[in-house]
């Protein structure tokens, strides 16, 4: 199973109001969990063997912009998984603030169940803040960096 038909099944369950999705496909089960303060979707490999769990971030909620002079537009988290900067401990970072981006540059690796997973912005823009720390988990859909 792929990112993009995890995004899918996602939207579909954000747009039937569905709480839980499970499947079973090869050697993994995914089963997705929203609705409730503790959204925990879980990767299991082998019957009974859990190989990833996301940890229940809180999150604040963003205070609207009294006049916002042009939108303002994020980079999403694709995936859970622990949000990386640069592609080593001792590189430069992918992108800094101030930095133009096109759809194809990679602005981040998020690590998933040890796969190092190249993170492309999407979108073209100029990277106006970062708004994920080096290290931290992340969760599917939280914006990552704020481009304008």
């Amino acid at each position: 199973m792929n990112i993009e038909e995890i995004k899918t099944i996602v939207k579909l369950m954000s747009e039937h109001d569905l709480t839980e999705f499970k499947v079973e496909a090869g050697e993994y089960n995914l089963c997705i969990r929203r609705g409730s303060s503790n959204m925990t979707p879980m990767l299991v490999a082998a019957p009974q063997q859990a190989i990833a769990q996301a940890p229940a971030a809180a999150s604040a909620p963003a205070a609207p912009a009294p006049a916002p002079a042009e939108p303002k537009e994020s980079i999403d988290s694709p995936l859970v998984g622990t949000f990386y900067r640069s592609g080593s401990p001792d590189a430069a970072p992918f992108i800094q603030v101030g930095d133009k981006v096109t759809p194809d540059t990679v602005v981040a690796i998020i690590e998933a169940m040890k796969v190092m997973n190249e993170i492309k912005a999407e979108k073209s823009g100029v990277i106006k803040e970062v708004l994920a720390e080096n290290g931290q988990a992340v969760e599917f859909g939280q914006p990552l960096f704020i481009i304008g």
